[in-house]
């Protein structure tokens, strides 16, 4: 079978929900360019950076987890920064979907770490954008600000190459491993996210209680010593 682009790689779902008006007036601000790589790698900046990564803030509800919602909120973790990257592209007209992988994640924050039990972040989450004739990932999770702040070197995407996370921070010091690749979705696979994170990481992780009052990103400034 081949793998190309098939006419749900353009449609709106409840989650990739290209069709919002918001979406839609991103797709049409952000997606600048005189070919379809440079509109795909303008709309994987404006993702990236124009909404804060934060994994303490997740909501595994279909609202929770629809591009127009992290657009509305201006924060999400690595699947509703993918959801939205997707949701964009296809308003745009360029075909896309999500890709899904198991990382083993170096620099986290003790609240994480005491949360989860464990480094491994399961359904980790990119996007696959058909470009110039073939699939390319982009990952638009980490915003080059928490980059400067962790000393990471920020994901850069060309359109020509995948973007994927680097295996060592600028100091050389182990940032991410990928240990699992689960392949590539037409639609967001929710209920085997929710049920995974469940088996996994336990009832903590998604407590809303569990977080309260927590901010990302001053534990990223003590952890880095910011």
């Amino acid at each position: 079978m081949s793998d190309t682009p098939r006419p749900e790689h353009l449609q709106p779902t409840a989650c990739i929900d290209s069709g919002h008006s918001a979406v839609q007036a991103f797709a049409r601000q952000h997606a600048q360019g005189q070919d379809e790589r440079a509109r795909a790698v303008a709309l994987y900046l404006a993702v990236r950076d124009g909404l804060r990564y934060d994994p303490y803030r997740i909501d595994l509800t279909e609202h929770g987890m629809r591009a127009s919602t992290a657009l509305a909120q201006g924060h999400g973790w690595c699947v509703p920064k993918a959801v939205l990257l997707a949701a964009a592209c296809r308003a745009a007209g360029l075909p896309a979907r999500l890709g899904f992988a198991d990382v083993r994640n170096h620099l986290s924050t003790e609240r994480m770490r005491q949360t989860m039990q464990t480094d491994v972040f399961i359904w980790h989450g990119y996007t696959d954008i058909w470009i110039d004739g073939r699939w390319v990932k982009a990952t638009p999770a980490f915003n080059i600000e928490l980059c400067e702040r962790f000393g990471l070197l920020p994901l850069e995407f060309d359109g020509l190459s995948d973007s994927l996370y680097h295996p060592y921070d600028r100091a050389g010091q182990r940032h991410m491993e990928y240990l699992h690749q689960r392949g590539a979705h037409d639609d967001l696979p929710l209920a085997a996210i929710v049920q995974d994170f469940a088996r996994v990481y336990g009832p903590g992780m998604m407590d809303p209680a569990a977080w309260q009052g927590a901010s990302f990103q001053a534990d990223v400034q003590q952890e880095t010593g910011a």
